[in-house]
């Protein structure tokens, strides 16, 4: 005889088109954080089919399994909806894998310095990539100079990308090969930053660097098939079970296709195509948007390019930078382009995605999305801002009057606040990273990373987020500390509100009846736990449609078990293992 509570789940499971003949699995005796207002924080979780039964207490939901149902005690392990990174670039973060790693490097001489350890181990004549400078953290903060990696790779050449993306110093000799010299001159949309005498640093800016980059051997098949792989592997011991791609090309999309269509793709993908290839956007607009390609693959939105960075001085501002004069950073794409490009991505039903960092270059998104907000009023677009990292008062109220959705990654600011005033000055700086007053202007945050930009960890995400500090606590009370999030925004930014910003938030970023068991099993509770625990906790297990694409047993045989947790046999570290 079915209990009241009993009929009642298996009534919202058959209404939700989820059969039920008993869980599969048992979640049991943890912290279950919904992400769903109406759901309040429970002990357990049942899954069926990949999708999530019940969620409740141990009395409840304990009863919904059989004798071949896995129950598995969390020992008070925090569990969350899938994290999602909603601005991840995964073919970068692939690449950034095999490749020289200048992250953290104290000096352009320290850079030299690997560079020439990785000659040494190379053919003459061999491409040598990195990426990851910053002039910022050097006690010499200007753009290096191409005759320091001559000095030491002669004979090879040498393109490194600065941490942002939108810089690569080069040695002369891949200069040579991209056909960059004294007669060089700036592109729209780019700079190459010159000596006194007129020939190129090497130093090559935003728009400046396709020569160079079309000069780069490009990657087989194979090449990149291993580097998503590696990447993807990565992705699930972080937590993430679920990114946002910005400017995805066709190969890119071609292998996860073939990897979801071989049932190895162990991350949900959602394809931003790139803006800037005119033929993959007219193959992708003439066959539609691509919805849930193997319940893995979804290409329905288009990366869009307003400006540069602000650490490269690209950021489109509506007056010049404090530290640079004259200087209004770069627009990347013109305002009617931008126009045409957006109408156009809508009209074949894509949603628009604008990368925008300065002030200006927002306003230029804001003004095109709200004629187009207007142009189509009957259609669900969800228009995004990719980084919204300086906005004046003015928009930030627009952006919620709107509802454009801010696309931002916390780390961004932690990372740029050691410079970021001199640039913007005090006023301006009010406007940057503004996440406390988007929220209260009602705006929609989807969080991330910007990886490889930054580091891919998402609880990296969750204490930037927190405390607006750095790892080592720095400043103590926070960078301008007014516009920190709560634990919860932070969550919901890369659980709800990221689906919201995928179109997926009927099925992901909460853990309901019906939707998918995506999950995130963590050894802390990121939410309300002091905020200096976040950088030590674990991530115990993750679980993608109810299977197990990543757990850490040594971090669960660590894990206590607490006084109202009673001992059961079955291991936490068996999770969806079926």
């Amino acid at each position: 005889m079915l209990t009241k509570t009993k009929a009642l789940l298996i009534g919202l499971l058959a209404a939700a088109c989820v059969p039920y003949s008993g869980a599969d699995i048992i979640l049991h005796s943890g912290l279950i954080l919904s992400m769903d207002r109406f759901q309040p924080p429970a002990q357990a979780l049942a899954i069926v089919d990949g999708k999530i039964l019940a969620v409740g207490s141990n009395a409840e939901i304990m009863p919904l399994g059989n004798w071949s149902t896995r129950k598995v005690n969390l020992k008070g392990a925090t569990v969350l909806p899938g994290l999602t990174d909603s601005h991840f670039h995964l073919a970068g973060f692939g690449r950034h894998l095999e490749t020289l790693n200048l992250f953290g490097t104290q000096s352009a001489e320290q850079v030299a310095r690997r560079v020439a350890r990785q000659a040494a181990l190379t053919s003459p004549g061999t491409w040598i990539t990195g990426r990851g400078w910053d002039q910022n953290d050097w006690a010499v903060k200007k753009f290096p100079d191409r005759s320091l990696l001559d000095e030491v790779a002669p004979n090879h050449p040498v393109a490194l990308t600065r941490v942002d993306g939108h810089a690569i110093w080069a040695n002369s000799a891949a200069l040579g090969l991209a056909g960059i010299d004294a007669n060089s001159r700036d592109p729209e949309g780019g700079r190459i930053i010159q000596r006194d005498n007129g020939e190129p640093t090497g130093v090559l800016i935003d728009n400046a660097k396709s020569p160079l980059t079309a000069a780069i051997p490009k990657p087989s098949v194979a090449d990149i098939r291993r580097r998503l792989e590696k990447a993807i592997t990565r992705l699930n011991q972080v937590g993430l079970t679920s990114i946002h791609d910005p400017g995805v090309n066709q190969t890119t999309l071609d292998i996860l296709m073939q990897m979801a269509d071989e049932g190895v793709l162990n991350i949900r993908y959602y394809a931003m195509l790139n803006g800037d290839e005119p033929a993959l956007l007219r193959r992708h607009f003439e066959q539609g948007p691509t919805i849930e390609y193997n319940q893995r693959v979804t290409i329905r939105s288009v990366k869009l390019y307003g400006d540069g960075a602000l650490g490269s001085r690209g950021a489109a501002l509506l007056s010049q930078y404090s530290d640079d004069p004259g200087n209004l950073g770069l627009t990347l794409t013109s305002a009617s382009e931008l126009e045409r490009a957006v109408d156009a991505s809508i009209a074949a039903g894509f949603q628009p995605a604008i990368h925008a960092i300065g002030d200006r270059a927002v306003r230029t998104a804001l003004n095109i999305y709200e004629k187009m907000l207007d142009k189509y009023a009957d259609r669900d677009i969800r228009p995004r801002i990719e980084h919204a990292q300086i906005i004046t008062r003015r928009d930030i109220r627009r952006f919620g009057k709107l509802g454009v959705i801010a696309s931002m990654q916390p780390t961004h600011a932690t990372s740029d606040m050691y410079w970021a005033e001199d640039r913007l000055g005090s006023q301006r700086i009010k406007g940057a990273y503004a996440w406390k007053s988007l929220l209260e202007a009602g705006v929609t945050i989807a969080g991330g990373s910007d990886c490889p930009v930054e580091r891919e960890e998402p609880l990296l995400q969750f204490f930037a987020a927190r405390t607006r500090q750095d790892t080592t606590g720095w400043p103590e009370s926070g960078w301008y500390s007014s516009q920190k999030m709560t634990g919860l925004a932070a969550a919901r930014s890369m659980t709800a509100w990221a689906a919201i910003a995928a179109f997926s938030d009927s099925i992901r970023g909460r853990i309901l009846p019906g939707f998918d068991a995506d999950l995130t099993i963590l050894s802390r509770n990121p939410l309300s736990d002091p905020p200096e625990v976040i950088l030590d906790t674990k991530v115990l297990t993750t679980i993608l449609g109810g299977q197990t694409v990543w757990r850490d047993d040594k971090a669960w045989k660590k894990m206590p078990l607490p006084p109202f947790v009673k001992q059961s046999d079955d291991s936490a570290t068996e999770a969806g293992s079926r």
